[in-house]
């Protein structure tokens, strides 16, 4: 399962809490595996670069089709301002006819934790 380990972008704020989100995606066919890892990575290079990124990590398991992310964000503000620019904006057009299903979910821990894999499953509905 090839997966991109936690990976911490910016300090976390010293008080207060960090806004997480975990998404689930699972593309149609087995050709549309590739094409979405290679998006997904663009995604995450784009994070790693984004002002309020806080963390970021991706699992794929590309012999079921699936992907999970995993990102913590200063505020909810940040987040939504990588998910209106580019790439993430036209891989979201490109991508979402591959799209069998998706999942997010949105929590806050205090900033001095980091979010879990498990936790997301859990709140994901263990897909």
């Amino acid at each position: 399962m090839p997966t991109l380990p936690w990976t911490t972008v910016d300090a976390a704020p010293a008080t207060g809490e960090v806004v997480v989100m975990a998404s689930w995606f699972r593309v149609r066919r087995y050709r549309d595996v590739l094409p979405f890892l290679r998006d997904a990575m663009r995604v995450h290079r784009q994070v790693l670069a984004a002002d309020g990124a806080v963390g970021v990590a991706l699992e794929a398991r590309p012999l079921r089709r699936e992907f999970r992310t995993l990102s913590a964000w200063r505020d909810r503000a940040a987040l939504d301002a990588v998910v209106g620019r580019e790439p993430h904006r036209t891989i979201m057009r490109r991508q979402r006819p591959a799209t069998a299903g998706s999942a997010f979910t949105f929590w806050t821990l205090p900033a001095g934790e980091l979010p879990t894999w498990e936790d997301a499953r859990e709140r994901l509905g263990a897909l």
